[in-house]
């Protein structure tokens, strides 16, 4: 049998190379080579600063001059309003902490008691999404379905662009809102509740 001859092994830096600490050298050799051109230049303040300086030769207003403060401000702009906007007075997220109270609240009150007739009816509804696509509110709404409840599209204008919302409801109580939004969350579908007038 036949001995392999041993490999050698590849020599690094052969020796040939610049030392590591000249290059250190170099490089603190040259970052103080540019501090001190700065410094020459001017651009460090008197106290060695970057920050700028204050002018010697500035004055303050005299008492003909207006001052900026008081110029005649433009008039501010009109605010436009959003969808979000218009609703936020008529439609009121329910969170869902107050969801079991609201409807215990609700079963606790006598049902012979009598609703004045100038009082605004309460209409509870569940929103399950809002999407720039109507298929994707079509799809939600289809996965809905397939959990018993009825859900609608509706589509809003906001900003130029149509969004579909898909919803459910009106509900006649928060008891009823707090079972269908129950279902939705064991199904695995979000929704927030909403208290519209």
């Amino acid at each position: 049998m036949a001995r392999r001859a041993p490999k050698k092994q590849a020599r690094r830096n052969g020796g040939s190379g610049t030392p590591g600490w000249i290059w250190l050298l170099v490089g603190m050799l040259g970052g103080l080579a540019i501090a001190v051109g700065l410094f020459v230049q001017g651009y460090w303040g008197k106290d060695g600063s970057l920050l700028p300086q204050p002018n010697p030769q500035a004055r303050a207003p005299t008492p003909s001059e207006e001052p900026v403060a008081q110029r005649e401000a433009p008039e501010p702009r009109k605010p436009k309003y959003d969808f979000y906007d218009v609703l936020r007075d008529k439609e009121v997220i329910i969170p869902d902490a107050d969801l079991p109270a609201l409807a215990q609240a609700e079963a606790e009150k006598p049902a012979d008691a009598e609703v004045p007739a100038n009082a605004e009816t309460v209409r509870y509804l569940i929103q399950a999404g809002a999407f720039r696509s109507s298929s994707d509110a079509e799809a939600l709404k289809a996965r809905i379905a397939l959990t018993g409840e009825l859900a609608r599209v509706e589509s809003a204008e906001i900003a130029g662009g149509t969004i579909y919302r898909v919803r459910l409801g009106p509900y006649a109580n928060a008891s009823a809102l707090a079972t269908a939004k129950q279902t939705l969350g064991n199904n695995g579908i979000e929704a927030v509740a909403i208290r519209a007038q």
